[in-house]
């Protein structure tokens, strides 16, 4: 009854629909749109895009104003509303919101598919590339515009007529589906998942921050009384309450419990996710064949910086530099162990890794994720976030809370000024975990673009805005948000996203911000921001003591400074196994063959990891990154950004990166062509007007620890 309820609205009423509004910044009305808008509201907004798209192809002409300026209106009359109900899927996640997505969603995939297959628009793009004078008066973004339409419309089967042509529109709307299948199972999985401690033995070694995030969501659950010093306590699988677990928690046989659990999510019953990934893998490769290509990677390599052979270059350079030391990373953390009298030093598990390897990050550096914390409130890391990107790139931030509608009401809103103090852009910040309705880990999107079609009146262009999700620890009782240091980095990380779309120059939307960048470039930015953690000026801006106001005290940055890359040799092999067993799900594996997905990734594990992956191992079932994400055949990318991002970083560390003229010179080089040229420029070009060389690698081993750092002239 609640899928029906969620499509029901009287024809009288579509123009009060939300859906069909925005404010005057272009943010949709999320203070307003519920489950039972989305069908009526999108199908009214399918109609009038199916509208003008009969009548630009009717009428389209081999010109700006005649083909792509109408294109992009129709586009964004599309995109936004869509992608207001693809963000409330995830950050509000309901029963009657998922009934209503899914209903529409076969809609919205039917007319991308016709739009992507328009022989009229793809015509006319190709008279425009033909046509020498036209081509020679367009810009390089406007050139970049037409390729990347003729790009995307190949993909898209523009040429396929007839059964191969409706085969491969069945396959892209049962891949849509299946994607959202596979993102909903791991959520339910995830959020199904609740372990209640009540005996205080069971949580011995968790942290005081731990054990009152595990008691408020006792409360939740219907615990009335629980306290974080007498429980009883509530775990999650969602990483706030599990990573401090598998961290800190003494208790050897709850670790496996839980780390168990995790390993596991979605890959049982009617929520297993294993059916899911062969089905998608199939039709993958379906529709590479019938693109023409020999396998599924060929076709995201359409819109990379790296072919298949290089990006597979670059994870056996990186393995032959990392493989090696993660196996004595390993004999050390084994050694350690048995000093300290742990009976299963010399068979430590998957569940034991994690917990030693804090205990000797402690011990080597006399240095604990929770004394950092105080130092890390979200107030002042946001402050301190806004401060450096005022100095590197000459902006400023605002909070324009009540200016834009939410969603929630922890979430911010904040506009962006420039040096004469003009508004240029704004983007909206959901920072906690809220694991009943919100999907885990972090994203960026953008909103809208910055686009000139879309100018009001005696402006250039629409200012584009954008949403920033994480899922930091949330304030418990009093207390603000109190940041672990990888929290700290991934809220960097993903403003490094938000600034690329922010600060673009561009004026053409189709490839403003951070659309049409290449897939295997869009981390150089979030990428670079990360780097900026472990300034020293930097830090001391932003780390202070939240009762204080005490800065962070020398000894404490100095240590963080020293244990920035242990074992970063095993992380870089975990992150090339991901890259690894992506590329070969989606070149040589034949998942109808008698190699399953899980001997595969035994087997690539083989190469990558010293601890062999358990029988019971089954990741892949919550890999949304490349079964739901848009990383298939892209994993590799973080590790390619990431030679990028340290390169970029190089060049204020050349330039002196505690002389301030000389970082603010590079920052705002930075700001006009890695950020400012966004998509309309080609990413390998875009590096070289920013380095002046085509990227290097040396600077990523360094700053890893893979190599040795220079002496000091």
């Amino acid at each position: 009854m609640a899928a029906a309820a969620a499509t029901t609205e009287a024809p009288a009423d579509i123009q009060e629909n939300p859906l069909l509004s925005l404010n005057p910044a272009s943010i949709p009305l999320f203070d307003k749109i519920e489950p039972k808008h989305v069908v009526p509201g999108m199908r009214a907004i399918l109609k009038e895009v199916e509208e003008q798209l009969d009548a630009l192809e009717k009428n389209v002409k081999p010109t700006w104003a005649g083909l792509v300026e109408p294109l992009e209106r129709l586009q964004d009359r599309l995109s936004i509303p869509w992608g207001a109900v693809n963000h409330l899927n995830a950050v509000k996640n309901s029963d009657d919101l998922r009934a209503a997505f899914e209903e529409v969603q076969p809609d919205v995939v039917a007319l991308s598919l016709r739009l992507g297959q328009s022989r009229p628009i793809y015509d006319a793009f190709v008279a425009i590339r033909n046509d020498e004078a036209l081509w020679a008066s367009l810009s390089v973004a406007q050139k970049r515009v037409v390729e990347s339409e003729l790009t995307s419309a190949k993909t898209s089967g523009v040429a396929l007529e007839g059964e191969a042509k409706e085969q491969f529109n069945r396959i892209q709307q049962e891949i849509a589906q299946l994607k959202t299948k596979f993102q909903n199972n791991v959520l339910d999985a995830t959020k199904n998942f609740v372990r209640i401690v009540t005996d205080p033995a069971d949580v011995a070694g968790l942290p005081p921050s731990a054990l009152g995030l595990a008691a408020q969501a006792a409360v939740g659950k219907g615990h009335e009384g629980a306290t974080a010093e007498n429980g009883p306590w509530a775990f999650t699988l969602d990483l706030p309450s599990y990573l401090p677990l598998m961290q800190h928690c003494r208790n050897r046989s709850l670790r496996e419990e839980v780390y168990r659990a995790y390993l596991t999510r979605a890959s049982e019953g009617e929520i297993d996710n294993t059916p899911v990934i062969i089905r998608i893998l199939q039709l993958r490769q379906e529709k590479a064949k019938l693109l023409g290509f020999k396998s599924h990677a060929e076709v995201p390599m359409q819109w990379r910086m790296a072919t298949i052979e290089s990006a597979r270059k670059l994870v056996d350079d990186l393995r032959e530099a990392a493989y090696d030391i993660s196996v004595k990373e390993h004999e050390e953390l084994k050694a350690f162990a048995k000093e300290q009298g742990a009976e299963e030093a010399d068979d430590l598990r998957q569940w034991d890794v994690t917990f030693w390897g804090e205990r000797l990050r402690e011990a080597r550096y006399e240095l604990t994720q929770e004394e950092l914390r105080p130092y890390f409130s979200f107030p002042a890391v946001i402050d301190g976030l806004f401060n450096l990107a005022t100095r590197l790139f000459d902006v400023s931030f605002q909070p324009a809370d009540g200016e834009a509608p939410i969603w929630h009401p922890d979430v911010r809103y904040y506009k962006v000024t420039d040096s004469s103090g003009a508004t240029i852009a704004s983007f909206v910040l959901d920072p906690y975990s809220r694991p009943a309705e919100k999907r885990g880990g972090a994203w960026m999107d953008g909103i809208c673009n910055r686009s000139r079609l879309f100018a009001a009146p005696g402006a250039a262009a629409r200012l584009p805005v954008t949403h920033i999700v994480c899922n930091q620890t949330p304030p418990v009782g009093d207390k603000p948000s109190l940041m672990t240091f990888n929290e700290v980095e991934t809220l960097f990380h993903e403003f490094g996203h938000a600034l690329q779309h922010m600060l673009t120059r561009q004026e053409e939307g189709l490839v403003a911000g951070i659309s049409n960048v290449e897939w295997d470039a869009v981390e150089l930015p979030s990428q670079f921001m990360e780097n900026w953690c472990y300034h020293r000026a930097t830090l001391l801006r932003i780390a202070k003591h939240y009762e204080t106001g005490e800065p962070l005290p020398e000894e404490l940055y100095k240590k963080i400074v020293a244990a920035k890359n242990f074992r970063s040799a095993t992380m870089t092999m975990r992150q090339l196994h991901f890259a690894s067993i992506d590329l070969e799900l989606h070149t040589s594996f034949d998942p109808e063959g008698s190699e399953s997905i899980y001997d595969l990734n035994s087997r690539v594990a083989s190469r990558m990891l010293v601890l062999p992956p358990l029988p019971s191992d089954r990741f892949l079932c919550s890999f949304l990154h490349i079964f739901a994400g848009g990383y298939d055949v892209g994993y590799y990318s973080y590790k390619w950004a990431e030679v990028l991002s340290a390169d970029a970083f190089a060049a204020f560390e050349e330039a002196g990166i505690d002389d301030d003229e000389a970082v603010k010179a590079t920052g705002h080089k930075f700001r006009d062509t890695v950020l400012g040229l966004g998509g309309g420029k080609a990413a390998k070009d875009v590096f070289v007007e920013f380095r002046g060389r085509q990227p290097a690698i040396e600077p990523l081993l360094r700053h890893t620890g893979l190599v040795p750092e220079p002496l000091a002239a």
